[in-house]
């Protein structure tokens, strides 16, 4: 199993940044690749930006230019840096983890951006 823990959410005002980590801890050896997914209300869950262990990179179109996904092998560590917040970038941030044999998510973390 793999256990998430997300941090670094809050509140910022429009055009600011915020950093979200996510520590990953049990089997990580299995793990293939990382992501960050969110959910605002009423709508459903989308990836924002993934990254393998290769260090290849997917970002949704929406966050492209704007926000940058990486990870600490060593530290077991997943970022999302998010530059330039719109009021529309405001959800629940997920972390995922995927391994050959299933998916994991963290709890979430609340990022809400005001205009």
């Amino acid at each position: 199993q793999v256990h998430l823990a997300e941090s670094g959410g809050g509140l910022v005002q429009a055009g600011g940044s915020l950093r979200l980590s996510c520590a990953a801890s049990g089997s990580i050896l299995d793990i293939s690749a990382l992501g960050w997914y969110r959910q605002a209300p009423g709508k459903q869950r989308d990836m924002v930006a993934t990254i393998t262990s290769l260090g290849r990179t997917n970002y949704a179109h929406s966050v492209k230019g704007r926000f940058t996904i990486s990870r600490d092998n060593a530290k077991n560590t997943v970022f999302l840096q998010m530059n330039s917040l719109k009021p529309e970038d405001t959800a629940l941030y997920y972390c995922y983890a995927e391994t050959r044999w299933d998916g994991y998510w963290g709890q979430g973390t609340q990022v809400t951006v005001s205009s």
